[in-house]
C-alpha cells in the first residue's frame, strides 16, 4: 500500500461523535512520549499531519484522519505519566476505554513501546487489559534508530517472556523507526490486508 492523500478529519471526547462507521480504523495507542505522533507521520510522509512534542500527553482527543478516502487512522491519548491533573487523566482513560471497547469498526490498534528500555508493566498491564476486553491488537516497537539491534531484541525477548507466563498466543510483532522509516512498508501491508478484508465481508 502507499498512501497517497492523509487529512486530518476531527477531534472527539466521545465516540459516539466521531466519524460514521462505514470505513475500517486503526487505533494508534502508546505510553507518553512512546513516539506516536512520529509514526503516524512516518507512515503517511507527512512531517506536519500528527502534532509532535516533546512534552507528554500532547494528544488528548480521538483523532480521525482520513486515509486514501479508504480508512481512517486514529490517534489516540497516551496512557501512562503526562504533565495533567488527575481528573483530566481519568477522563482520557474513559474516553479511550469507551472507544476501543464501542467503537464497532475500529479493526486493530497498534500499541507503541520504546524499544530502547526494558520491559515496563504499564505496557504489560495495557496488553492484558486489551486481550482481557478482546480488542485486538499488534505491537509495534518504536525508536529502533536510538539503540542497537542487540538491545532491541533483548527488549522484545523480556516482553515475550512475560506475556507466554499467561497468553497462549503472542501478538504480531513490528520494529520500526520514524528516522529512517524502518517497519514502514511492513505495517503498511498489514494493514491494507485488514482493509481489503473489511470490504470484502
Amino acid at each position: 500500500m502507499k498512501i497517497t492523500k492523509a487529512i486530518y478529519l476531527q477531534g472527539n471526547v466521545d465516540y459516539k461523535k466521531c466519524p460514521p462507521t462505514n470505513k475500517p480504523e486503526f487505533a494508534f495507542i502508546g505510553r507518553s512520549n512512546v513516539g506516536k505522533s512520529s509514526i503516524i507521520n512516518m507512515l503517511t510522509d507527512n512531517r506536519k499531519l500528527a502534532q509532535v512534542s516533546a512534552s507528554p500527553g500532547k494528544t488528548k482527543l480521538i483523532n480521525h484522519f482520513l486515509i486514501n478516502d479508504n480508512w481512517y487512522l486514529v490517534d489516540l491519548p497516551g496512557y501512562g505519566w503526562a504533565r495533567t491533573s488527575k481528573s483530566s487523566k481519568q477522563e482520557w482513560d474513559l474516553m479511550t476505554k469507551d472507544y476501543l471497547t464501542k467503537r464497532e469498526n475500529m479493526i486493530c490498534a497498534f500499541v507503541l513501546i520504546d524499544s530502547c528500555i526494558e520491559a515496563q508493566q504499564i505496557d504489560l498491564d495495557y496488553m492484558e487489559g486489551l486481550a482481557t476486553h478482546g480488542i485486538p491488537f499488534v505491537i509495534l516497537f518504536t525508536k529502533a534508530d536510538r539503540t542497537n539491534k542487540t538491545k532491541i531484541n533483548g527488549v522484545i525477548e523480556q516482553y515475550k517472556n512475560k506475556m507466554k507466563e499467561t497468553w497462549e498466543e503472542l501478538p504480531q510483532m513490528f520494529i520500526t523507526s520514524s528516522k529512517n522509516k524502518l517497519g514502514k512498508e511492513e505495517i503498511l501491508e498489514f494493514i491494507d490486508d485488514l482493509v481489503k478484508d473489511f470490504f470484502s465481508k
